[in-house]
């Protein structure tokens, strides 16, 4: 739809973000990128893209950074599932985000949002899980909540604003470029490299390769129609020890140790220990008694036919982004270090 035009890219130096933004400039479109961080050049080595400073909790600066821009990706959040007060850290933060730069894209003139939400503001409770069912009704956890809220209150705004959104709902992305800190799906695989995985939780993942999801943002810009939402995620999910077992067999030398089952009340019990230790160290717990309630035994498989036939998207499978990833990982070491 829109093409070769100036876009920006907020949360440009995160893991989608920066590949987004190298994406588009292969593509030969100019992008306008911005980090909360200025300081923080690392991301952008050798691209030709303009950086600039601003930050979601502050309306001004998107007014400013969104000026002349006709496309906006509004991928910048506060991705993660655990904070000392989840609720100031993570829900406030990305609602007061979506209402900022929402208003501000509009103050400035943008005529389209891909607005970056989450597979977590879809309803499980039918597989394959489609855009139809709606939003997640499971209210225990304040990341879930706050792609669930955000993705509403985006529509809401767009439309009393009579600027285009389409939404595009990404699963858990691995793969490409990234840099320290990790993003939580990419952790996992770090966790399994570096044996940090006890016991078998039940947990899957969807996983997804970062690039596959950059495209799709891409798409949904060009093909996207305002008002939709659209799922980039793979059909099928993986459960971490079935990650684990494939890493082994990739990499023997390493002598992983697949996990193996015990009792719920063992898990409860490791992840209140976890928790316990988060308390006092600041640390975000491998693993939360929530995360247990929320996801051991989840299915997380979904039906993207709409984003196929819509948008042309056509993803690589759960065990090549899997593969790639953990090949990007053995190749930079640096990225395997305790923090």
């Amino acid at each position: 739809m829109i093409q070769n035009t100036l876009s920006l890219v907020s949360g440009a130096n995160g893991h989608l973000g920066n590949n987004l933004v190298r994406l588009l400039l292969q593509k030969g479109i100019p992008v306008r990128a911005t980090v909360r961080n200025i300081q923080n050049k690392k991301p952008f080595e050798g691209l030709n893209c303009e950086v600039v400073q601003a930050d979601i909790t502050d309306k001004a600066s998107f007014v400013k950074a969104l000026q002349g821009v006709e496309t906006f990706y509004a991928v910048g959040a506060s991705f993660k599932l655990w904070a000392k007060d989840p609720k100031k850290e993570i829900y406030d933060v990305n609602i007061q985000g979506t209402r900022n730069t929402i208003e501000a894209a509009a103050e400035a003139g943008v005529k389209r949002i891909v607005y970056v939400s989450s597979i977590a503001a879809l309803d499980y409770t039918h597989l394959p899980t489609k855009e139809s069912n709606g939003y997640n009704p499971d209210r225990r956890d304040m990341y879930y909540n706050s792609k669930n809220d955000g993705e509403k209150l985006a529509f809401e705004l767009a439309q009393k604003l009579g600027i285009e959104l389409v939404s595009v709902m990404p699963s858990a992305m691995i793969g490409s470029e990234a840099s320290l800190p990790l993003n939580v799906s990419y952790s996992v695989l770090k966790l399994i490299l570096n044996k940090q995985i006890p016991v078998d939780t039940k947990i899957t993942l969807n996983w997804i390769d970062v690039k596959d999801v950059a495209e799709g943002c891409y798409l949904a810009a060009q093909k996207g129609r305002s008002g939709e939402r659209y799922i980039l995620a793979n059909e099928q999910c993986m459960t971490i020890t079935d990650t684990t077992k494939l890493a082994d067999q990739l990499y023997p030398d390493l002598q992983l140790k697949v996990p193996g089952a015990v009792p719920n009340f063992m898990l409860y019990a490791i992840a209140g220990i976890m928790e316990l230790s988060a308390k006092i160290s600041g640390k975000a717990p491998v693993l939360t008694r929530k995360d247990i309630a929320m996801f051991s035994g989840l299915q997380q498989n979904f039906d993207i036919s709409k984003s196929r036939n819509e948008l042309g998207f056509a993803p690589k499978s759960p065990a090549k982004a899997v593969q790639e990833a953990l090949k990007y990982l053995m190749k930079h070491p640096e990225l395997l270090k305790q923090s």
